[in-house]
């Protein structure tokens, strides 16, 4: 089974984001299931959400502490959150930044989400919105597949500009 973890602040699209990605791996043939966990928060608070793939039914619902990829959507959260906790040896991480974040462990992506949500005007109550972005990401480290990803974006929203968003971040994410 892979386990993604992804932490992001509300209005992010860091939920959104778990569910994209779970319809796409099931798009891909498999099976998924998507879990946020927060409480009352307002927008901006630290949100957590999980993500489970696998090619056998998933009976687990629980929080993910040992990820295989961690996801943090707000570099930011780094200083109040140890994001890293629990990722598997080998694991992981993808960090929308437009450069390598120190302390990273594992195998580290990079790619600015925010740069390329702002440039495709996905803008929702003034904060970029990086769930359609981030599957772009995904796509291209192979946890989904390209055609997947788009399909599943074009399932939950009507926008071309979210579609753009998500090759944008597929063509520019570095290692």
């Amino acid at each position: 089974m892979y386990e993604v973890r992804i932490h992001s602040r509300g209005g992010q699209g860091g939920v959104t984001a778990a569910k994209l990605l779970a319809l796409a791996a099931f798009r891909d043939g498999k099976h998924a299931t998507a879990c946020p966990f927060y409480g009352a928060e307002r927008r901006g608070a630290p949100v957590v959400s999980f993500v489970r793939i696998d090619d056998e039914q998933i009976k687990v619902y629980s929080q993910i502490h040992e990820p295989d990829l961690v996801i943090v959507l707000d570099a930011s959260i780094m200083d109040v959150v140890d994001v890293l906790e629990g990722l598997k040896d080998g694991g992981t991480v993808l960090l929308n930044s437009a450069h390598p974040v120190d302390g990273c462990r594992g195998t580290c992506y990079h790619v600015d989400l925010t740069g390329i949500a702002l440039a495709q005007n996905l803008v929702v109550a003034g904060s970029p919105i990086l769930n359609t972005p981030v599957l772009g990401a995904l796509a291209k480290m192979g946890v989904i597949t390209l055609p997947s990803a788009l399909q599943a974006i074009r399932e939950m929203f009507d926008d071309e500009r979210n579609v753009k968003a998500a090759v944008a971040a597929y063509e520019e994410l570095k290692v």
